[in-house]
């Protein structure tokens, strides 16, 4: 069905129809692969005259710029809304796990089109940098992982006494939190790969399960656990 998106208008107008026009990009690489996104399949898509498209993004990157960005809007106010939802206390590495598992599970089951997307989309962005720097923060976000950790460190700080010193990993190197986000991240691209295209796609495990969450939630603790435990 098409969507009520013109050339002309007001500025909320305008906006609007921009994040209609980025939708559908993502639509169309999700379903078709990066070849499946023009600037005619667009207007195809949303019911618009030829050339509305081309209107708002003159070349095919100014559009995938775009279309990135706006999934990466997507998933900050995703993460967002599931922090408003969590447990407002002290962040353990407990409750992480239960949060990053769950975003994880989002990812699998109703924001499954995004991550498709983003992956079709890593082709286009082999030889233009700003589109790879986008691209790859757009579903994980190494500032929030960072973030995290910081708190965490913060509270093991107050909960442990001064006398107890911190276990240290078995490489015995420590890090900072900025580290041990990126890491973390990576473990997220891998399981998030994983599930959608290798060898846990073929455990038959549906998004939005207790058997998904089961699936997801131990190795990421674990990896926190260990991160944690490294940070300086």
């Amino acid at each position: 069905m098409g969507r009520n998106v013109g050339a002309a208008g007001g500025s909320a107008d305008r906006s609007a129809r921009r994040g209609a026009i980025c939708g559908a990009a993502l639509e169309l690489a999700a379903q078709g692969g990066n070849r499946a996104v023009t600037h005619h399949a667009i207007d195809d898509r949303l019911a618009i005259a030829r050339g509305s498209t081309s209107y708002y993004y003159r070349t095919r990157q100014e559009l995938l710029r775009a279309a990135v960005i706006h999934l990466a809007t997507t998933s900050r106010r995703a993460f967002q809304a599931a922090l408003g939802d969590a447990d407002a206390s002290v962040p353990t590495v407990e409750s992480a796990a239960d949060l990053m598992a769950g975003q994880l599970d989002l990812l699998l089951g109703p924001r499954r089109p995004d991550a498709l997307a983003r992956y079709a989309l890593a082709a286009d962005a082999a030889g233009d940098a700003e589109l790879r720097e986008a691209l790859a923060g757009c579903l994980f976000s190494v500032p929030a992982a960072t973030g995290l950790f910081e708190a965490l460190a913060a509270a093991d700080s107050k909960q442990v006494p001064p006398s107890r010193k911190r276990a240290v990993p078995e490489s015995g190197q420590l890090f900072g939190p900025e580290q041990a986000a990126r890491d973390l991240v990576s473990l997220l691209e891998g399981l998030l790969l994983d599930r959608l295209h290798g060898t846990r796609s073929l455990l038959g495990l549906e998004a939005g399960t207790p058997a998904s969450l089961a699936d997801l939630r131990p190795p990421v603790l674990r990896w926190l656990t260990v991160l944690g435990n490294g940070i300086r």
